[in-house]
């Protein structure tokens, strides 16, 4: 399917190189380039935009203010000089960060993830709960669950447990990330969440549950596993911190 986009740049030249991208990616259909943000909302919020190419710092309305006001009508992807911003956009549901200078192959590996994100959504298959399985009984009154199966756009695919890093929830989908592949697959965070066991994996944001052993850093409300930093969201932080303490030494 493609993906019907608009670019919001208060800088011509930057709007420029992100038009001739688009022009270059067969799923990606140009809209409008939009130097004014109030008309970019304006167009946000009358439907049929798929993708948002969102500067922050604009005079009339900052990116995240933009943000804050057309909600989750569709996804963005902000194109910006300032790295400060990056873990703020975590907590507005960001599909992905753009420094400028942007090139193109970062520009395709975002928008290309924007484009599997919203395939599973359009499968006209139906969503099954993920299967919770637990492993052959060994003799003890409590087996050990170490995998589960989940479905995908084609197929049930089966995933051990400890494989797992994090999982990170977009909308009506979610992203498992293991130590080898991503699996996308129609599911709400709230089900995946009741169907892993509890201790092994902790819920620390609205968009995010971890592997606990996964785990390589915590910097103030920053976790870190495997190059990703992941937020600790208010809502979940005490919890966190209470499991985590349980395991200090």
């Amino acid at each position: 399917m493609n993906l019907n986009c608009i670019v919001v740049d208060d800088e011509p030249l930057a709007l420029d190189i992100l038009q001739d991208y688009i022009s270059k990616v067969p799923f990606l259909t140009m809209v409008k380039r939009c130097e004014n943000p109030i008309e970019a909302l304006q167009i946000v919020q009358g439907g049929g935009i798929d993708l948002v190419f969102l500067d922050i710092q604009m005079p009339e309305l900052t990116g995240i203010q933009f943000l804050k006001i057309a909600g989750n009508k569709c996804h963005y992807i902000l194109t910006t000089a300032y790295p400060q911003y990056a873990l703020e956009s975590y907590d507005l549901n960001v599909s992905d960060y753009l420094l400028k200078p942007i090139a193109f192959d970062r520009f395709y590996k975002a928008v290309e993830k924007v484009h599997n994100q919203v395939k599973p959504v359009e499968a006209p298959a139906s969503v099954a709960q993920p299967i919770v399985t637990p492993a052959p009984f060994s003799g003890s009154p409590n087996p050990v669950q170490d995998y589960i199966f989940v479905k995908t756009e084609h197929k049930i695919q089966k995933i051990y447990l400890h494989n797992i890093l994090f999982i990170e929830g977009l909308k009506d989908y979610i992203s498992i990330f293991t130590k080898d592949e991503r699996v996308i697959t129609l599911q709400s965070m709230k089900k995946m969440e009741e169907a892993l066991p509890q201790g092994q994996f902790i819920r620390v944001h609205k968009s995010y549950i971890v592997a606990v052993d996964k785990i390589e850093s915590i910097e103030r409300s920053r976790i870190t596993i495997n190059q990703k930093i992941i937020p600790v969201g208010d809502t979940y932080r005490d919890e966190f911190f209470r499991v985590i303490g349980n395991k200090n030494i």
